[in-house]
């Protein structure tokens, strides 16, 4: 058991580390070509995945955050469990890698907007998300268990996004029917470390359904 969440514990220091890193050194929407079908684009997510939102504004990132701290304790309570009961790797390794990247995503919806003195706030006047200027610093108070200082309270925090596959980015001509005129882009989504662990711990328990035996739920 304590391989495991060292295991856990490495993959969301990894996680924290390029977020905290990629905030304290890019501007928004700012970022650096790496390879031709791969870039650090830094962006900011209020909600979850392709900007699925539990409705609007502040009260909404609220409820997000709500959702996503219950559903992480589910799953660590799902994955000790299964780890007392001494259930197959092929269960308790992918659900570790699901546990550590929901984890990730929580610490920032939920501590970011303290741990940073800027972040994208949402506008209630103009009932949408405005983004900053600059590069951010952290907010050494939050250390000093002072909230003045951050962007935003306890749990309205934006999620930190930064890797970027566009494999196809081309632009299409204007002669070309129906599409001429338009840019586009394959794979045009924007996700983080913790995306990633997710995806791949979900993908792995779908491959080895087969060879999971005797689950426990709770």
């Amino acid at each position: 058991m304590k391989k495991v969440f060292l295991f856990v514990f490495s993959i969301l220091s990894i996680d924290q580390f390029l977020k905290i890193y990629i905030k304290t050194h890019f501007e928004l929407e700012g970022g650096v070509s790496l390879l031709p079908f791969f870039r650090i684009f830094f962006v900011e997510n209020p909600g979850m995945a392709y900007g699925i939102n539990f409705g609007s504004g502040s009260y909404g990132k609220i409820l997000l955050s709500t959702f996503r701290f219950i559903l992480v304790i589910f799953i660590f309570l799902f994955l000790y469990v299964n780890l007392k009961k001494g259930s197959s790797k092929y269960l308790t390794i992918p659900t570790s890698l699901v546990f550590s990247g929901a984890m990730g995503n929580l610490l920032d919806s939920a501590l970011y907007g303290l741990l940073f003195n800027t972040g994208t706030i949402y506008n209630q006047e103009l009932k949408k998300w405005i983004p900053y200027h600059g590069i951010s610093k952290i907010n050494f108070n939050f250390f000093q268990k002072q909230s003045m200082g951050g962007y935003a309270s306890l749990m309205e925090g934006c999620v930190v996004d930064m890797l970027s596959f566009p494999i196809i980015n081309t632009y299409f001509p204007h002669w070309i029917p129906f599409f001429g005129g338009y840019n586009f882009q394959f794979f045009s989504p924007i996700f983080n470390f913790s995306d990633v662990m997710i995806f791949i711990g979900v993908f792995s328990l779908l491959v080895f359904r087969h060879k999971i035996k005797n689950v426990k739920i709770l």
